[in-house]
């Protein structure tokens, strides 16, 4: 087991390079199923959310061949296979339910085992099953895996969805481009992955308008081509890099970032008392007074993200005042809080709803990060906090954040990864 050992108290200096977008990469990966030629990827993130994504096409029967440490060279034209049968491959990473949208898309039948990820509450999958019967497919399940087939073939809806969920808004997309006729996907989600995955898709010759907006239209194509592709930047990675310096001072430039997708938060930041300065295709942040309170509630974009959410409270934790926070998108994100008030936190949650009470400082602790987010946030904490912390659960950590020690490292932090015996090997010891 291994575990992040943190010295806390450093301010924060020097440059740090954002990778590319964990969200829009798992979905494009899914997407080259749909094609018969030759994808290169470029920009992939080094964690292990892509890691099972590749692995999962290559049990397919893609020819995958690794061109440099970010690119990859990925041939789906001899698919041999429409279902994702590992259980536990899929249990790994939620966004394997995108195969269900691909390979129903390509061969208008599919199997996938129910995906794992980050336990964030209930996140049922019935805005994707609204969107593939609509299409026109039959959805059942069996022996834990989601069935669906077409076997007269997809055709073109009109889909409504209740909420602007981006998994069903993904999944029915990789769906529809190959199916007959028009797709309409009003109240789709409008997140920056959601318009990557669009612009991969026509690349590779697909029909898809409208992406970021209130109605996305899909005309179906016959087949789809190979294409060169890179990977827009982790939006969410960059906030946290500025929720970094809000808590721990200092000042540092965030490279490789689309300055317009940071809008959704930077003004949250701002109101806290960090400068955020537009460098073009980089951010200047600087914590230039105490911090403040502020209030927020998480929306679909471009909202307040709820992935930014853990990390902003990490933040407000030793603010001056009271915030108010009130979680709309998940019902278990708050979990994270117990290891917080470990740190000596002062925060009470009420189901959706949290209350901060910022403290002078916080303490280091012994803690557990719960997924990914809250992982993140834990870290902030720690690099805050007075004296050292130690985080385990890491491996939630780094399915979504490629080199995170390392780049906080190089921006002054004192955080390392440390080896541990598991429990079962001190017992074997002690035997």
């Amino acid at each position: 087991m291994t575990k992040y050992v943190i010295q806390g108290g450093r301010r924060l200096h020097g440059q740090v390079a954002v990778s590319s977008a964990k969200n829009a990469a798992v979905a494009i990966l899914a997407g080259t199923a749909l094609t018969e030629g030759l994808c290169v990827i470029d920009n992939l993130p080094r964690i292990s959310d892509i890691t099972v994504q590749l692995e999962i096409l290559r049990r397919l029967g893609a020819r995958i061949r690794m061109l440099n440490a970010n690119a990859m060279e990925i041939d789906c034209s001899r698919l041999r296979s429409s279902k994702v049968l590992d259980d536990e491959l899929a249990r790994q990473n939620r966004a394997s339910y995108y195969f269900i949208g691909s390979l129903l898309g390509r061969y208008k039948t599919s199997q996938v085992c129910m995906p794992g990820g980050c336990n964030l509450g209930v996140r049922a999958i019935d805005q994707h099953i609204k969107g593939f019967e609509a299409l026109g497919a039959n959805i059942s399940t069996k022996n834990g895996c989601v069935v669906a087939e077409a076997p007269a073939g997809l055709r073109g809806a009109h889909i409504y969805l209740d909420m602007p969920s981006v998994g069903a808004t993904i999944n029915i997309m990789l769906a529809a481009v190959r199916a007959q006729g028009m797709t309409y996907i009003e109240n789709p989600a409008k997140e920056p992955h959601v318009v990557d995955l669009a612009n991969f898709l026509n690349t590779c010759g697909a029909d898809v308008r409208g992406a970021g907006t209130d109605v996305i239209k899909i005309r179906g194509v016959r087949t789809l081509h190979g294409c060169n592709y890179s990977i827009i930047p982790d939006q969410i990675e960059a906030g946290t890099y500025i929720a970094a310096v809000a808590a721990c001072g200092g000042e540092i430039t965030v490279n490789n970032v689309i300055p317009k997708h940071l809008d959704c938060f930077a003004t949250k930041f701002t109101e806290m008392g960090v400068e955020i300065t537009d460098l073009g295709d980089a951010v200047f942040v600087k914590r230039v007074k105490s911090l403040s309170r502020a209030n927020f509630k998480t929306l679909p974009y471009p909202g307040f993200p709820t992935d930014m959410q853990a990390p902003a409270v990490a933040v407000l934790s030793i603010a001056d005042g009271t915030s108010i926070i009130n979680e709309t998108i998940f019902s278990s994100r708050f979990r994270y809080v117990d290891e917080l008030r470990r740190m000596g936190a002062r925060i009470q949650a009420d189901g959706q709803i949290a209350i901060v009470e910022g403290v002078s400082c916080l303490t280091g602790a012994k803690i557990y990060a719960c997924d990914l987010r809250a992982g993140a946030a834990l870290v902030i904490a720690g690099l805050a906090a007075f004296g050292i912390t130690e985080i385990s659960g890491i491996a939630h950590i780094e399915r979504g954040y490629e080199s995170f020690v390392e780049k906080l490292r190089n921006l002054g932090a004192d955080i390392r990864r440390e080896e541990y015996p598991d429990i079962e090997d001190i017992e074997g010891i002690n035997a």
